[in-house]
């Protein structure tokens, strides 16, 4: 038996993963699942076992990890309500504490909009830290700002205390809506979710829900609706476009006995299918599934502050309670008062604002520096997981071509010259808003008369026949040359090649292909210098296509012809050759795309071209198409973490010094505080330099 669970609220990722470890435990749940990014916790259990008789166990272990949460069969989330009200709360915080800052006040009025903008912005923190040491959750991160802010106040330093609450509540602001995004994406990408389906029976069609079509049911699809089933055509043609799909532009003609699959949208003649696979085992379904559940095969990494907090916290804590209490009682002339002073002095010291503050305004500073070179990076760890990239794999068209028909070499024969044939082409073409067509059209530029075209027939699978000007031209393959009986050459090539005939006489040809981006040659050559060790790629495209690219970026694998679901099965191929500490990298631009950019430890998107599924599951997004802006990313985040480090290291070089020298009594409070208080600035410094990266 199955039962799912939306757990509205789920705001912490280390939470979800003690969620799900602790409602494994509970005796009669064969296996638990909780998907972070929609929330939703699928439950396994006994056949025997009805849902009623565990779920006061299942809400009791969920509440006394995370009490704010609410546990709903259906999504009614109030997010948007909670951000709104966290951002005014962050924004009254901010003014109270920039007119205590500016404005010189009597102390009691300078602490008292201090102390109201610390209680605005860091009274929930607090009280959450309260609530967690009560369940025995002691040294967490908000019980590591508490110590922290509360720390600056006892010294006297107020606007220290607030402004690192401010910090650190702003940042998760942020971070909630990174969550919220990545969660939208999902919404996004059920637009390729069919309606309906026309349901045939007898002679009566109506309307039904695709989940509840029956594999050899039949099923009619007109002009303009979505296949919302696998099936084979039983009658019909029509051209269907299957970019949501494949990515790939150009739409596919199918006819009677072809395979179409569901996420295809038929463009023009009406399609009788009989249906070959059930909902659940249809392409669109796997996608969505896909999609949905990739987020949970991520490794999650916890938060720096969290892991320094399980052990500087707990430590400096303990030690200067036992420079409080110890020393009065083992040394002759020991005060308590003198001890308690050194290790009030201590706790000050210790206090990690240097670190609370630097270390994510580093990240976002790297992000923030991202951000103007045309790159949107969705959270610090994507920006960190960019110093460890072992494997790049791209998608082709759009990401490393333009994703563009267009018209690339023009061949008259006889007396033709390129400008008539180009103008003959387009008069074939002026009534066709076939990709290839428009591309024709494109070249030529000028408008076509359409008085002067007498008549217009499409010859199915072949080509176009048009009267014009007293004139027949033919357009097509090489399959409507051969049926006109008309002497041409086959040319053997990757692109699409389109024959032209004038009166019975061949007049040439018409070379259409999708170009290769200007710098994505230079992208992977510089990736390569850079140190990753292999590069792929994979597309729905055909193979010569494929592997002309391919070849000319000297790639290491080349995979063609691939659905969405076998992008992700050769994704995972490919990742098992690199080591667990490894990341491999994923870029691509279509709705198709998505699956893998969440499947992969780092999924980047193009985001001038790119579908909006495609952007919305993507870590980071390309704004403006071009390949070489994965080099620039690189290169912020190698920055980002140099600068990290260093303050890292600073911080706890400075703070390890006078700890020392405070428990001797040869650091007083002002040594304290240039401890804490200038450490800090000096770091907030030196992260504001990663904003100048170019």
């Amino acid at each position: 038996m199955k039962k799912e669970l939306i757990l509205d609220g789920l705001d912490c990722a280390d939470c979800s993963l003690k969620i799900e470890l602790q409602v494994k435990k509970i005796s009669g749940i064969k296996n638990a699942t909780l998907n972070f990014i929609t929330k939703k916790l699928v439950l396994e259990f006994d056949d025997n076992l009805k849902y009623e008789k565990i779920a006061d166990k299942v809400t009791q272990t969920i509440k006394n990890i995370e009490s704010d949460i609410k546990i709903l069969d259906k999504k009614t989330s109030s997010e948007i309500d909670i951000n709104k009200k966290q951002l005014t709360k962050i924004i009254i915080g901010l003014i109270l504490f920039a007119i205590a800052l500016i404005l010189k006040l009597p102390l009691w009025a300078n602490f008292s909009l201090y102390f109201i903008s610390y209680i605005l912005v860091g009274g929930p923190v607090v009280l959450k830290a309260v609530k967690n040491i009560s369940k025995g959750k002691v040294f967490d991160e908000n019980f590591l700002m508490t110590i922290a802010t509360i720390g600056a106040f006892l010294i006297g330093e107020f606007p220290e205390g607030v402004a690192v609450m401010l910090f650190y509540q702003t940042g998760e602001f942020f971070q909630s809506i990174a969550v919220n995004r990545s969660r939208k994406s999902i919404k996004d990408l059920m637009d390729i979710r069919p309606d309906y389906a026309n349901l045939l029976s007898g002679n009566i069609t109506k309307k039904a829900s695709p989940e509840e079509i029956k594999r050899g049911d039949i099923i009619i699809v007109k002009p303009g609706e979505k296949v919302p089933l696998d099936g084979v055509v039983i009658e019909g043609k029509s051209m269907v476009d299957t970019s949501a799909l494949t990515g790939e532009p150009a739409p596919k003609s199918v006819e009677k006995g072809t395979d179409i699959l569901s996420g295809f949208v038929n463009i023009s003649g009406l399609l009788t299918i009989e249906v070959t696979k059930e909902f659940e085992q249809s392409t669109v379904s796997k996608i969505l599934d896909l999609v949905q559940n990739a987020s949970t095969k991520k490794a999650s990494t916890e938060n720096f502050i969290t892991k320094f907090a399980r052990y500087y916290t707990p430590s400096v804590v303990g030690i200067s309670t036992a420079l409080a209490i110890l020393p009065p009682l083992f040394i002759s002339g020991a005060t308590f008062s003198q001890w308690i002073y050194r290790a009030l002095v201590f706790l000050v010291i210790s206090c990690p604002c240097a670190l609370v503050i630097s270390i994510p305004l580093s990240f976002f500073g790297g992000i923030g520096g991202a951000s103007r070179n045309g790159i949107l990076i969705k959270g610090s760890n994507y920006l960190e997981a960019l110093n460890n990239i072992h494997t790049i794999v791209f998608d082709k068209t759009g990401t490393l071509t333009k994703g563009v028909f267009n018209v690339t070499d023009i061949h008259p024969k006889g007396e033709f010259t390129k400008d008539t044939l180009l103008e003959y082409a387009a008069i074939a073409e002026n009534y066709s808003n076939h990709p290839i067509a428009l591309s024709i059209k494109k070249a030529y530029g000028l408008e076509i008369e359409k008085e002067n075209v007498e008549s217009h027939e499409e010859i199915s699978g072949q080509g176009i026949k048009v009267f014009a000007k007293g004139i027949k031209i033919y357009a097509g393959n090489d399959q409507l040359m051969k049926s006109l009986n008309i002497e041409f050459k086959h040319i053997d090539t990757d692109s699409t090649i389109v024959h032209i005939a004038v009166d019975g006489i061949y007049a040439g040809y018409i070379v259409i292909s999708d170009e290769i981006k200007n710098d994505s040659k230079e992208a992977v050559d510089t990736l390569r210098n850079m140190g990753i060790k292999k590069i792929f790629m994979l597309t729905g495209d055909n193979k010569n296509s494929a592997e002309k690219i391919g070849h000319y970026l000297m790639l290491d694998g080349i995979f063609s012809q691939l659905l969405p679901h076998q992008k992700v099965e050769k994704l995972e191929l490919i990742e098992k050759t690199k080591a667990p500490n490894e990341k491999l990298l994923f870029v691509g631009d279509g709705i198709n795309d998505a699956p893998v950019l969440a499947r992969a430890d780092v999924g980047v998107a193009m985001g001038a071209l790119g579908s909006d599924a495609a952007i919305e599951a993507a870590d980071i997004v390309l704004m403006t198409d071009e390949p070489s802006k994965l080099v620039t990313a690189i290169k912020i985040a190698k920055r980002t973490r140099t600068i990290v480090w260093q303050n890292i290291i600073f911080a706890l070089t400075v703070k390890l010094t006078v700890l020392l020298l405070g428990a001797g009594g040869m650091a007083s409070m002002w040594e304290a505080v240039f401890a804490d208080v200038g450490v800090a600035l000096l770091a907030v410094l030196n992260a504001m330099r990663v904003m100048k990266m170019k």
